[in-house]
């Protein structure tokens, strides 16, 4: 049973999951503002502002660092998947929901124009970041990682 008092005492895995908790009920905030609903789904959802992709694996790096040091292979290891989720969330994740807007107005459009029609597809839209949203994520995550680490670690 001890592994599961050194797992919820994880400081590495706490800040990693506050600063994910934080980045997604702040999305959920803001889609409210934004979209004039609250949707408890975007709680669990990709995409949207901010990352919480982004702000975890952040969080993760500079706890690290202000742990281990900046020397260490846990700070490299970390700072390494930090920018390679960060890139992907702006890059090939950005425009699959791109795409996933495209395909599907194409499908409504083809169920509309023929008497013929495509099996009920809805692709998903929110997955990926535009940079800002991954920057917001990522101050997100460097600011709870300092707080995890000088108020409460």
């Amino acid at each position: 049973m001890k592994w599961i008092t050194d797992l919820i005492t994880n400081p590495f895995l706490i800040t990693g999951i506050s600063a994910w908790l934080i980045a997604q009920v702040l999305k959920v905030i803001i889609h409210a503002i934004i979209y004039k609903k609250f949707d408890i789904a975007r709680l669990f959802g990709d995409g949207g502002m901010p990352s919480g992709h982004s702000a975890t694996v952040s969080a993760l790096a500079v706890i690290c660092g202000l742990v281990y040091g900046t020397h260490c292979f846990e700070f490299a290891l970390s700072v390494l998947l930090a920018i390679i989720v960060c890139h992907d969330a702006m890059g090939v994740r950005l425009e699959t929901g791109k795409q996933a807007v495209i395909l599907n107005e194409i499908i409504e459009s083809f169920n509309v124009l023929t008497t013929k029609e495509l099996p009920e597809v809805k692709l998903k839209e929110f997955v990926g970041h535009t940079p800002i949203q991954v920057i917001s994520g990522i101050l997100i995550g460097v600011a709870n990682a300092f707080f995890m680490h000088h108020i409460l670690f």
